[in-house]
């Protein structure tokens, strides 16, 4: 059901030599970049009747119009079943809680006497947030992306998610209640593509956003790449990933129960064991046998997950070789389940999110921990970091300076200027002195 890789015995290779022996999703965005193209451009020119007509071709609903309906949104809630709308609270209820330490406060340095520099945060104007809703339906994702956006002080969100031929075009019923929740009544059937040149646009319905953010599929993601630069975007979310770092202590039970638990979202989904203990492999195999046999998604989903390119259990000869692995690997959701698992933890450089012991599985990340679980995937951990309250924030230098501060680095200024031969750079401070530089 999943393959191994064995790296025991050698030396690990260094950088990128290792990271092309470990397992990885295909997720061509460039090649995705041409078919999205003409979408993006035809709802820049046709708007609104472009969404429509695509809510046709791909979604099979007709829409007659692409904002949802606030009483819809409100009727939704009313409708929603009482345990989901408690567990959804408290989604909310925890994320808020840590999303809300994350707000940066101004701060101003005096750099020489009479001189300052004051970086203020900044929230974006508008964002647009996606949440997907093709194999399944992800109200997760609303909060996940709602709560940072509204804890850094962004004015005007509006939120995308596919319509459901099944609930009459609206989005999922689920979806528009969590919206509710959490105050949100901008809400548009729109997916794919073309929802987010929706926000990158504008239409006749929808103003544009400066910001879109919200994982999706490939074509999401080639969309993102395409306005890049004309819009923010938080990341080219790719299938969804998770690695385990574990040892002889850890339950093959437990490991075997949290591979399939990302296997599940998609049949690129990958997964991951990095172990030095051959007796944790076997019994880890012999667990997904066992596990997967009883659980959903089994043909269409989790088997092909577990046995694609992008899933396997990595051997290595020691714990020290397992925590290169994972850093050259650098999952979305990464856990440690072995000893010292907090102590090898502090020692990852390159994660999405990291998952401590074993009370602590990604599915607690996922929906409750109270931690974001919009995050870099690819390995674009990295250099990437998972969505936040600082992603909606702009930081601001206010410079700040007395005609003596200034006076007293001319000199300087002007120097430099030269050196770079922009003397109109040097002169606009001469220009202040009389055109006479200070101190000489």
């Amino acid at each position: 059901m999943i393959s191994r890789i064995d790296l025991r015995g050698d030396a690990l290779p260094e950088g990128g030599a290792l990271r092309d022996l470990l397992p990885r999703a295909e997720f061509d965005v460039e090649a995705a970049l041409e078919k999205v193209r003409p979408i993006c451009e035809d709802v820049h020119h046709r708007g609104t009747a472009a969404l429509i007509d695509y809510a046709e071709k791909f979604d099979g609903v007709k829409l007659s119009q692409v904002r949802v309906d606030p009483s819809a949104i409100k009727a939704a809630l009313e409708q929603l079943d009482p345990a989901v709308r408690a567990a959804l609270e408290e989604s909310i209820r925890r994320a808020r809680i840590v999303h809300a330490e994350q707000r940066r406060a101004e701060h101003t340095t005096q750099v020489v006497p009479g001189g300052t520099v004051t970086e203020k945060w900044v929230p974006v104007g508008r964002v647009g947030l996606y949440a997907p809703g093709g194999r399944s339906v992800y109200p997760s994702s609303v909060v996940m992306n709602v709560v940072p956006a509204q804890e850094a002080g962004v004015q005007s969100i509006a939120l995308a998610s596919p319509p459901q031929a099944e609930f009459s075009g609206l989005p999922h019923p689920t979806i528009l209640a969590a919206c509710a929740l959490l105050g949100v009544d901008e809400v548009y059937a729109a997916g794919g593509a073309q929802a987010v040149a929706m926000f990158a646009y504008g239409t006749q319905e929808c103003a544009p956003a400066n910001m879109v953010t919200g994982p999706g599929n490939i074509w999401v993601a080639a969309a993102k790449r395409y306005f890049t630069g004309k819009i923010g975007i938080d990341t080219e979310a790719g299938p969804t990933e998770i690695a385990v770092l574990a040892d002889s202590t850890a339950d093959p039970v437990h490991v075997a129960a949290d591979l399939i638990s990302q296997a599940e979202h998609d049949p690129l989904a990958a997964a991951v064991l990095v172990t030095d203990s051959e007796e944790l492999a076997a019994a880890v195999e012999k667990e997904l046998e066992a596990q997967v046999a009883v659980t959903k998604h089994i043909e269409d989903r989790i088997r092909p997950a577990l046995a694609g390119k992008q899933s396997a259990i990595v051997l290595v000869d020691g714990l020290e070789d397992g925590l290169r692995v994972v850093d050259a690997y650098g999952a979305e959701h990464l856990e440690i389940q072995a000893a010292d698992a907090a102590a090898w933890a502090d020692r990852v450089r390159n994660a999405g999110a990291i998952f401590v012991g074993p009370w602590a599985p990604v599915s607690l990340g996922d929906y409750c921990a109270g931690s974001n679980h919009v995050l870099p995937t690819g390995g674009c951990a990295c250099h990437s970091s998972g969505l936040s309250v600082q992603s909606f924030l702009r930081g601001i230098h206010i410079v700040d300076y007395t005609r003596d501060a200034l006076a007293e680095v001319t000199h300087h200024v002007v120097t430099l200027a030269e050196a770079e031969d922009l003397p109109a750079h040097g002169a606009a401070l001469k220009a202040r002195f009389g055109w006479k530089v200070p101190g000489k």
